[in-house]
């Protein structure tokens, strides 16, 4: 259903007064020394999903993130039965080619494919983790989300958890030569996703944390992240009620949760809602995240 003339106007001068009084709301308490000084100096970057954008697997991906104002995308690996389409050579040239020419990064990859191809019982998804970290390398990037939902749902799943924690171990040596994190995002609370990291037994076994997720869990995502703390790899922004800033998820708390936690690096948002049109709304998103999440921050 298409927004009314006067509810979009509604809607663009809520968004306008909402980062009118941002810098009200959003100065958060000075890192404590010593541990976070050092990650201050790091700051974060912003990124956007390609799905979002509506550009899947897709070099027009870039030009997009840099119309809407952030430093990288996210780029799945798409979908495909016995073979995906990130795994060919001549589009991984194509991606890097696009981000290079508009000044943009690869964020991170994502193997979506994974909800309907389960991680915890699937042959395919194996080899297709495995074969992620080579073109991780190849990308110049060192994250893969390995997404836990649909079909690879483990909440209440013993024995896929089972399952998962013991094909991790088995590819977690490779990982950790390439100097890559395999990052679990899912329905599982913070005591769950560091069981599963526990229960490895390495440093390339890592969390993508999604704060819009974790929130519909019912969880408390800023005691969460501070829990995590440095197994959090990277970060999803998203707000399942409204634009950022005008829904659900209290951002400036997430970023003292940060800052508790010492986390710095990639907040990626993977928009719900787009009450403006997708790349207006993500230029909005974008530019309230900003506020938050310097890169000098």
């Amino acid at each position: 259903m298409k927004t009314s003339l006067i509810t979009r106007r509604k809607m663009i001068s809520n968004a306008a007064h909402a980062l009118a009084g941002l810098a009200l709301t959003t100065s958060c308490a000075p890192l404590a020394e010593p541990d976070r000084k050092q990650s201050a100096r790091r700051g974060f970057k912003l990124g956007v999903c390609d799905w979002t954008v509506g550009k899947r697997t897709d070099p027009a991906s870039f030009e997009i993130a840099k119309r809407i104002g952030v430093d990288g995308v996210q780029v799945d690996f798409g979908s495909g039965e016995n073979d995906l389409p990130l795994f060919d050579q001549q589009l991984q040239q194509e991606l890097l080619g696009a981000a290079k020419e508009h000044g943009m990064e690869v964020a991170s990859l994502a193997l979506g494919v994974l909800n309907n191809v389960p991680y915890k019982s699937d042959p395919r998804a194996e080899q297709w983790v495995a074969r992620s970290i080579d073109v991780c390398k190849a990308m110049g990037t060192d994250v893969v989300l390995v997404p836990f939902f649909g079909q690879g749902e483990l909440r209440n799943d013993e024995k896929g958890t089972d399952v998962v924690v013991q094909r991790f171990k088995n590819i977690a040596p490779k990982a950790e030569e390439a100097g890559v994190s395999l990052a679990i995002e899912s329905w599982l609370s913070a005591d769950e996703h560091m069981d599963i990291i526990n229960r490895v037994g390495s440093g390339a076994i890592k969390v993508y944390y999604d704060v819009g997720n974790s929130h519909k869990a019912g969880y408390d995502i800023y005691k969460e992240i501070r829990q995590i703390g440095k197994h959090i790899c990277e970060v999803h922004a998203k707000d399942y009620d409204n634009l950022y800033g005008m829904g659900s998820i209290d951002f400036p708390g997430v970023r003292r949760a940060m800052d508790d936690a010492g986390y710095r690096g990639w907040i990626v948002m993977e928009g719900t809602k787009m009450p403006l049109g997708v790349e207006a709304s993500c230029r909005y998103d974008a530019k309230y995240l900003r506020r938050i999440f310097p890169t000098g921050a």
